[in-house]
């Protein structure tokens, strides 16, 4: 799995960095905050359709190769939360299908009721900010 982490990681964040600085080098102070806006219009170039057609399917195998390992640690995590008592996860198929068919509903749901990203950006940023800041000391505190 150390291996799949480690290649699943550099060729998430070579993506991340090709694609800030392309963009950046082809729309300049235009840049948007989300580079991605920037692709959905006519972007006035030679074979701008298939620069837009390439970042897209680059965004798509991005998502391809980063959610099996956030996805991982997230099912690890909860069967820890919600079952902290019970035998190894890899042991237990009913308990693997049934959480993993669980957070892939939620995941279809949130996916397809949110009407935009940006809502899932700020409640993230918001709750994240005030585990960092007052949550988590006070379990470090604790412990």
């Amino acid at each position: 799995m150390h291996g799949v982490v480690r290649t699943s990681l550099a060729l998430c964040a070579s993506v991340y960095l090709l694609t800030s600085f392309f963009g950046f080098l082809l729309f300049g102070e235009a840049t948007l905050d989300d580079v991605l806006a920037n692709f959905d219009t006519d972007l006035g170039i030679p074979l701008g359709s298939v620069l837009n057609d390439a970042v897209r399917f680059s965004y798509a195998a991005h998502l391809v190769l980063v959610f099996p390992v956030v996805f991982y640690g997230m099912r690890v995590n909860l069967d820890g939360l919600l079952f902290p008592s019970s035998r190894p996860l890899s042991q237990d198929t009913f308990r693997f299908a049934s959480i993993t068919i669980s957070v892939m509903v939620v995941i279809f749901l949130g996916a397809n009721f949110i009407p935009s990203i940006w809502d899932i950006f700020q409640f993230t940023g918001a709750t994240a900010a005030v585990c960092v800041a007052f949550i988590f000391p006070a379990a470090i505190t604790l412990r």
